[in-house]
């Protein structure tokens, strides 16, 4: 089962940026389209931006336009770069392949305040 990692999480000043790797065990990470997700305090888990194995990307309409979700095939690598932050992105962020429902890894914590 392809295990994940991600990285790069902090705090940041509102219209701050900062970018998220999430790095995947196993030789097939570029079989898989991925996806970027978040979890709010007292909230559901949300789809943030996928990805396709041949690089389309999609995005929530709250981050369209501020985020860019892009991956490194050669790495096992996905990134999540977010600009303009806002104070309500503040979550953990988790990476998964799009539509799994398992394997979760311990996502990376980012709080935008001033």
């Amino acid at each position: 089962q392809v295990q994940l990692v991600e990285s790069g999480g902090g705090l940041v000043q509102p219209g701050g940026s900062l970018r998220l790797s999430c790095v995947a065990s196993g030789s097939r990470f570029g079989d898989y389209p991925m996806g970027w997700y978040r979890q709010a305090p007292g909230k559901q888990r949300e789809s943030v931006a996928a990805i396709s194995s041949g690089g389309v990307t999609n995005y929530a309409d709250s981050v369209k336009g501020r985020f860019t979700v892009s991956r490194d095939n050669a790495k096992n690598t996905l990134y999540l770069q977010m600009n303009s932050l806002k104070p309500e992105d503040t979550a953990v962020y988790y990476c998964n392949i799009l539509g799994r429902r398992s394997g979760w890894g311990q996502g990376t914590q980012v709080t935008v305040s001033s």
